[in-house]
């Protein structure tokens, strides 16, 4: 149902008029569409859920496997030899691996170290690493980075998501002011047509020199070039707020001209990014996606250097299996098993040397960017903070700028209805108010960007 209320608002029918009753964006609806439906904040959904796939598929190397190899071969009617061989694994956290197995060779010219009793031989063993790969090894870093690289995508994307919404709060802002700033060259547009009546009557009359009208054209004029000027950047304005307005199934939205932005989203912009919450003094970051980011790809790190050092380490994995025949499965005999050993070990090491060593640096480059960022940070929140409280006094300053300038030119009016102005002095008056009225839009609009700038770099989605 939101879904066709929406379309109804952004598309129209064929049937409406240019004269539609305008309906209100308002900011926080804005925010929540794109938050819901912008295909680049589901792409950082996806990012998620790619590193959750990653964690399977690590957990997938403590799956257990049954291997199964058979080899016969027949010739003239004698078989040479039938080997099977059948085994279930169970790998376990710490490199420990446990086998079961059944073997049931056969044949006449079957090798020796194969013969094996007629009813075949079931073996339960194990495997132990004593050196490397027994504190860690390879499946256990895969598995502890990819839960580090969960939270590293979650950090990743809330980062991603902060900027789309910052970036569609610049393109509401912008079309915000573009739309302010038509209103207010269509007023003055209005005033400039009904003087320019009004001086042309009285220079038919002969209450005026013929030049007030060229002076009252002049103006006119202006205000019809300034208007299409600002026509025209809301014209863009729109078409770049169009690029984050999207419905389900990625079905994109075009602003209509009956669509108008939010009028009191300078008095609503604090409590709809909860900016007003980050004007404390010393905000704690350590929840900032940034520095979240920064403590996974040490953690990341860290678990490679503890792989790299493991392999420092001589390579030794004992094995024993007990051995027993099927029928005598409940029968033990201690004394009937197989053990080996394997042994490994590069005299020099270098190459697993050279390798810890490169690990090492990179940690320390990620602790490194990790100090300097915690201090941005900061520094960025005190500069944003500081902006954002000037800007407040900057308002209510040009405020008063706009009350005194309309004082002056409603006197000016008033004077001019008396004969005793002229149309320069209120042309004069007219543009100090409307530069005033520009420079106030121009503050307002500062003000929007710096909290939606603060919200950004707390980046708390």
């Amino acid at each position: 149902m939101k879904s066709i209320m929406l379309c109804l608002l952004f598309l129209g029918f064929s049937g409406w008029s240019q004269n539609t009753v305008p309906n209100e964006l308002t900011y926080n609806e804005y925010l929540g569409y794109v938050k819901k439906y912008h295909p680049l904040v589901k792409s950082a959904n996806l990012q998620l859920s790619a590193a959750q796939a990653n964690l399977m598929m690590a957990r997938g190397g403590f799956d257990p496997k049954i291997e199964v190899d058979f080899e016969q071969k027949q010739f003239k009617d004698k078989t040479y030899y039938s080997i099977l061989n059948s085994s279930f694994k169970i790998p376990t956290w710490y490199g420990i691996e446990i086998k079961a197995g059944f073997d049931n060779n056969e044949g006449i010219y079957l090798n020796p170290e194969n013969t094996i009793p007629n009813q075949g031989l079931t073996s339960l063993g194990i495997s132990v690493p004593l050196g490397q790969g027994m504190l860690i090894n390879q499946r256990m870093a895969d598995v502890r980075k990819a839960k580090i690289q969960i939270k590293l995508s979650q950090a990743e994307r809330n980062l991603e998501a902060v900027t789309v919404l910052y970036d569609a709060s610049k393109a509401y802002f912008k079309w915000k002011r573009n739309f302010s700033e038509v209103q207010l060259y269509q007023k003055y547009l209005a005033n400039a047509k009904i003087r320019y009546q009004g001086i042309s009557k009285l220079i038919e009359q002969g209450d005026k020199p013929a030049i007030d009208s060229v002076e009252a054209g002049i103006i006119l004029r202006n205000r019809m070039l300034s208007l299409e000027e600002s026509k025209l950047k809301l014209a863009k304005a729109k078409l770049e707020l169009s690029n984050f307005l999207w419905l389900e199934n990625n079905v994109p939205l075009e602003l209509q001209d009956n669509i108008i932005p939010e009028e009191k989203v300078t008095a609503t912009i604090k409590e709809t990014l909860r900016t007003n919450d980050l004007m404390i003094v010393n905000p704690s970051l350590e929840k900032h996606p940034k520095i979240n980011a920064l403590e996974s790809k040490m953690e990341l790190l860290e678990v490679e250097r503890k792989l790299k050092a493991n392999l420092l380490l001589p390579k030794i994995d004992l094995g024993y299996s007990y051995l027993s025949e099927p029928s005598y499965i409940d029968n033990y005999r201690l004394q009937d098993y197989k053990i080996g050993v394997n042994f490994y070990f590069p005299l020099f090491l270098r190459k697993e040397r050279g390798a810890l060593q490169l690990s090492k640096y990179k940690l320390q480059e990620v602790k490194f960017d990790l100090d300097l960022e915690r201090v941005q940070l900061k520094n960025k929140i005190k500069a944003q903070q500081t902006e954002i409280s000037s800007l407040e006094k900057q308002k209510e300053l040009i405020a008063r700028l706009v009350k005194d300038n309309e004082t002056m030119l409603s006197s000016e009016d008033r004077l001019f209805s008396f004969g005793e102005s002229s149309v320069f002095l209120i042309n004069s008056r007219e543009n100090n108010l409307v530069a005033v009225q520009l420079s106030q839009l121009n503050i307002e609009n500062q003000y929007l960007e710096s909290n939606a700038e603060l919200f950004k770099i707390m980046a708390n989605p």
